[in-house]
């Protein structure tokens, strides 16, 4: 079963959003096996969503490893919460 991990983050700008942007469009980071990567900003609140797909438990652990090492400033803001989910549904149209 495919999981994600989705993680919301605060005090995020303009700026850094587009950071992110370009990270994400670039090369996909070392050790990251992910299959989608999702971000959503709400520039009004200053808040962000990366939702981060992975499709076996063994790919979430080494994705998980690797974001949760990264450097402050190589996020979009202040971490606040990191939940692993279970993908029951989804769908590209």
């Amino acid at each position: 079963m495919a999981l994600a991990r989705v993680v919301e983050f605060e005090n995020v700008n303009s700026e850094s959003i587009g950071q992110v942007r370009a990270q994400i469009q670039g090369e996909p980071p070392e050790g990251l096996p992910a299959s989608e990567i999702v971000v959503l900003h709400d520039a009004a609140a200053g808040k962000a969503l990366a939702v981060v797909f992975f499709d076996n438990e063994d790919d979430y652990a080494q994705g998980d490893a690797a974001l949760s090492a990264m450097a402050p400033g190589d996020t979009p803001g202040t971490r606040i919460s990191v939940t692993k989910y279970d993908v029951v549904a989804r769908r590209t149209v």
